[in-house]
């Protein structure tokens, strides 16, 4: 029996949360270095998922594990990855040793300020890095899962640690109370979870229904992936299109709240807000990719002719998201909920680029979602530390950081303009191709989408001037540079940017295989260009 490198990547962060919340309470750097030793472990094992997938092998999955679990309900424990999953794995187990050294005093004990007053509670340290871990777990079980049911658990058993990080463990940065804070943060987190919860449960629906369906076609209900796909490739199973729509839809919905895609993505800006800089970190650029990466996998395979119908309305959807997300963000007076809405605009591109149905539009959005995980991690934690130093996340009370913490200021612009997908740097590319893939297909799409390019442009220049350059402003005054644990954290992320930026190609040769199967799965071939290539070669 071939070693189970699939579940013993999950299990590693799992065992390592448990493992870290039972380290006493009066030891709690103890418990940072071990919930770091286990990411580490759990990184070099993604890594050994790279080693051993084969971009070239004709399985749709690798490194496949399947055991019986619930035999009477068809239910299986099935794991496998292709080239989407396998750098998604990647990329999650890549940024959490990162935030678990940005987030390396976010949950220390009571501490007082200079009039006496509390200005951050007790929290218990091994919880927080212990939550961290949970999450990682889980994510990268979703990633794996070929099973829908076996998906569907982790799907939703993600948002309890979640719920905790952002209630538990939030910022009070600027002139809030305590209780002011406490307030907002439950706010954020009971949102977030009902947000998630209820497209989980409309998911459930559509879970059963897929079960009801396959018993009674197949004889016998399963939730196998690879075994629905089969069947329906075969002819033996064959949904009614009013069946497969509203199935669709159930999937599509739940997806596009964790994604989150407009109108369903009002609960992300108050959950980036009130979460320390880390976990905001968490949710846009690791836990909201199994939305987008779930329309890939399930969507798009489970409910082919049912994604070509909804196709041109998730195309508004996603260019509204771009385009409201880019405008938001342009008026935002916070840091934090500047990015968060920089994300959904991202997010819309990723949509987009998936449902515009052609091999650079689908290639490029899974690309997006590494190199904007990457990205936002790096804005983000700068964001962080430059919030710490001044204990506010309000943009007016910044002013000429650039002369006194030059290094924080130089690593914030870089995170910033590959937020704006500079050229030369990882971000480009992968919108690039999400806007070739439109153009293809939908020009005025393409043209739409365009417009949010300029518009980030806009918020992340605008937020560099007002908070890096111009006089010294009063409370910057003083302020310390990067240190080495900081240094630590952003500069690997800046490397891949600029690597990444120039040389994308050890991820597209994963990822194009993948995406080809997708879009047999969906039957859809790329547009003919206008200009054939023979009257382009006799034109010359």
């Amino acid at each position: 029996m071939s070693f189970p490198l699939l579940t013993v990547t999950a299990a590693v962060p799992a065992a390592g949360a448990i493992a870290t919340a039972a380290v006493p309470a009066a030891r709690r750097t103890a418990a940072k270095w071990l919930a770091l030793g286990f990411s580490l472990v759990t990184l070099v094992l993604a890594a050994a998922q790279l080693v051993r997938f084969d971009p070239d092998a004709k399985k749709s999955f690798q490194l496949t594990e399947s055991h019986a679990w619930i035999a009477d309900f068809g239910v299986r424990y099935e794991l496998g990855v292709d080239g989407i999953a396998v750098v998604l794995i990647a990329l999650t187990a890549l940024l959490i040793p990162f935030i678990i050294l940005a987030g390396w005093h976010d949950a220390d004990p009571l501490e007082t300020g200079p009039d006496g007053r509390a200005n951050r509670r007790w929290r218990p340290t091994q919880g927080f890095f212990a939550l961290i871990l949970m999450v990682e777990a889980m994510v990268v079980l979703s990633f794996e899962a070929t099973d829908v049911f076996v998906f569907y658990i982790f799907f939703e058993a993600m948002l309890i640690p979640m719920y905790f990080l952002i209630g538990g463990f939030g910022d009070r940065a600027g002139d809030r109370t305590e209780e002011e804070a406490a307030a907002q943060r439950s706010y954020a987190a009971v949102k977030f979870l009902l947000y998630n919860l209820a497209g989980g449960l409309i998911m459930l629906a559509a879970v059963i229904g897929l079960y009801a369906v396959t018993a009674d076609q197949l004889g016998s209900g399963t939730f196998s992936l690879q075994e629905i796909v089969r069947a329906r490739a075969d002819g033996r199973l064959d949904f009614a299109t009013t069946t497969e729509r509203a199935l669709f839809l159930g999937f599509f919905f739940a997806f596009a709240v964790k994604a989150p895609l407009w109108p369903l993505h009002t609960w992300l800006p108050n959950a980036m807000g009130e979460a320390t800089a880390p976990v905001a970190v968490l949710i846009t650029a690791v836990v909201d990719k199994v939305g987008t990466f779930a329309m890939l996998r399930f969507c798009l395979q489970l409910f082919p002719e049912a994604s070509k119908w909804a196709t041109p309305v998730i195309v508004v959807l996603a260019l509204v998201s771009i385009l409201y997300g880019a405008l938001l963000a342009v008026g935002q007076r916070d840091i934090k909920r500047l990015v968060a809405y920089a994300s959904i605009s991202h997010f819309g591109f990723i949509v987009l680029g998936i449902f515009v149905m052609t091999t650079q539009g689908q290639g490029g959005a899974t690309l997006y979602m590494v190199n904007h995980g990457i990205s936002t991690a790096a804005l983000m934690l700068v964001a962080g530390f430059l919030i710490s130093r001044r204990g506010s996340r309000l943009i007016a009370d910044y002013g000429g950081v650039q002369k006194v913490a030059p290094v924080l200021a130089g690593t914030f612009l870089v995170g910033g303009l590959a937020t704006l997908s500079l050229p030369g740097l990882a971000p480009f590319v992968s919108e690039f191709l999400v806007l070739v893939g439109a153009f293809s297909r939908y020009p005025a799409a393409g043209v739409v989408a365009t417009a949010g390019i300029v518009l980030a442009a806009l918020y992340v220049l605008v937020l560099y001037q007002r908070t890096m350059t111009g006089p010294v402003k009063e409370g910057v005054r003083g302020m310390t540079d990067l240190k080495a644990r900081e240094l630590v954290v952003v500069a690997p992320l800046i490397a891949l940017l600029l690597f990444l930026g120039v040389y994308p190609k050890p991820l597209t040769e994963i990822i194009d295989p993948a995406v080809g199967h997708t879009m047999s799965q969906v039957d859809k071939v790329d547009p003919k260009p206008a200009v054939p290539v023979n009257d382009v070669e006799a034109a010359k």
